[in-house]
């Protein structure tokens, strides 16, 4: 006889949310190596002393984890699910009977408590120390590269560059991105007489003014660039920066990275990977100086004029100072341009007046040729390049981009919700947090 399901209601019930989550679920092994003891440390500030109790900020924070773990992005959807999934509900320390916070709470916090003291930065640096204790980070060879996130921003709306600054001003009203790109504008500092001179976007969105717009991947967009420092030999994310999407900001985030792995890790990497767009002479010269192994491929432009010799066909004396053209004529050393960090050697007028290769040469009385300053960072890295370790190194910094498709693609980390450059570091920290979360739960799964 074909049974019916009929519900009948019962009087009592025996129910704990623990015999229902399995053994070997992503939540229970995470939650396993898990550590929130520091939030209500860093928040005691901003709570009083006295009056009603308000909702525990370690929900709101497991809560947003469960978010980022399993790629529901709606904050307004992720209130549902959590009141909806048993597993979420016990990660989340909430019973059968407990009320889940609504969703406009996490705005009230994140855009308040959460930001004064940074508590998604010290979530990531919580878990990478558990990695460390784990054994999932050993410092020695590293890998760093940029991905475009798309910002929460139309590409139809657009302020020209040089007057966006007045015109935001101007306004009626100031969105908090706009008043936080407003006050970076403020605090800026001086540009260095020794550094290339910062060049000023064309156009700034009136929604999102520290978002660059890049056509890396299709029509041009309004993107952040997340920045992760990786371990090759672990695939543990050491450290993460948020930067608008401009190649000049993702290189010169190397630099925090690793000095700031250094400072709170320890870690003093033997080796750094990278593809071309790293590979300017500033960069390298500063790797090398502090004894990090640039497996890096050079830019390199000497090649650009057709039409006339090259740099290369112009050898450098190093003793000298000199340059000795095809015609074995010198070049002498004329001055330094700051601005583009460059030294300037020029050949004599008499030298080149009756030379025979002066048509394939330069067309002015004089021939002029350039050095940069950290030409000798460049040749150093040059030289690295075709060796066993280059290649191997080449082929291991590939290890990157599998973590940029599964922070895209499972995380679902494809468009930030969060506006500004401060919600795009908090998106990013959350969601290196959650991969090496993920990372710790493989190692703890029983064999």
């Amino acid at each position: 006889m074909m049974g019916r399901q009929v519900a009948q209601g019962a009087l009592f019930y025996g129910f704990r949310l623990d015999d229902h989550v399995p053994a070997d679920h992503l939540l229970r092994r995470i939650d396993g190596v898990l550590d929130l003891g520091f939030v209500r440390e860093a928040l005691a500030a901003s709570y009083s002393a006295s009056g009603r109790p308000s909702i525990d900020p370690e929900l709101m924070l497991r809560m947003l984890l469960v978010g980022y773990l399993f790629g529901i992005r709606s904050e307004r959807r992720l209130c549902e699910e959590v009141h909806l999934n048993l597993a979420y509900r016990w990660f989340c320390r909430l019973d059968l009977g407990d009320r889940v916070p609504d969703h406009s709470t996490f705005s009230k916090n994140r855009h308040g408590r959460f930001r004064a003291c940074d508590l998604h930065r010290l979530l990531f640096e919580q878990v990478v120390a558990r990695c460390a204790a784990a054994g999932l980070v050993t410092g020695r060879d590293l890998a760093v590269d940029g991905s475009t996130i798309m910002a929460d921003a139309s590409r139809e709306k657009k302020l020209k560059g040089a007057v966006a600054a007045d015109e935001l001003r101007a306004g009626e009203s100031i969105s908090r991105p706009v008043a936080e790109y407003l006050a970076a504008l403020d605090a800026a500092l001086p540009p260095d007489p020794d550094e290339p001179a910062p060049v000023d976007p064309t156009s700034i969105s009136p929604t999102d003014p520290q978002a660059a717009l890049t056509c890396k991947h299709g029509p041009a967009r309004y993107a952040y660039a997340i920045n992760p420092l990786l371990d090759l030999d672990t695939d543990c994310i050491l450290d993460v920066e948020a930067t608008p999407a401009r190649f000049a900001a993702e290189v010169a985030a190397t630099r925090t990275l690793v000095s700031r792995a250094g400072t709170r890790l320890g870690i003093e990497p033997e080796s750094l990977a990278a593809d071309k767009a790293y590979g300017s002479g500033p960069l390298l010269g500063w790797l090398i100086d502090r004894k990090i192994t640039p497996y890096i491929p050079v830019i390199d432009r000497s090649r650009q004029r057709d039409a006339f010799f090259t740099r290369d066909a112009f050898r450098y004396d190093r003793e000298a100072d000199t340059y000795r053209c095809p015609a074995d004529k010198p070049l002498g050393y004329c001055g330094t341009k700051r601005a583009n960090q460059v030294r300037v050697y020029r050949s004599h007028v008499a030298d080149c007046a009756g030379c025979e290769l002066k048509p394939r040469c330069t067309v002015s009385r004089k021939r002029s040729i350039t050095r940069l300053v950290s030409e000798d960072a460049r040749d150093a890295a040059r030289a690295l390049a075709g060796t066993d370790a280059y290649v191997h190194a080449r082929r291991r910094r590939k290890r990157i981009e599998r973590v940029f498709g599964h922070l895209k693609r499972n995380l679902g980390l494809r468009t930030l919700k969060l506006r500004g450059l401060a919600g795009a570091a908090e998106e990013f920290s959350m969601a290196a947090a959650a991969y090496n979360l993920q990372l710790l739960a493989r190692q703890a799964a029983p064999a």
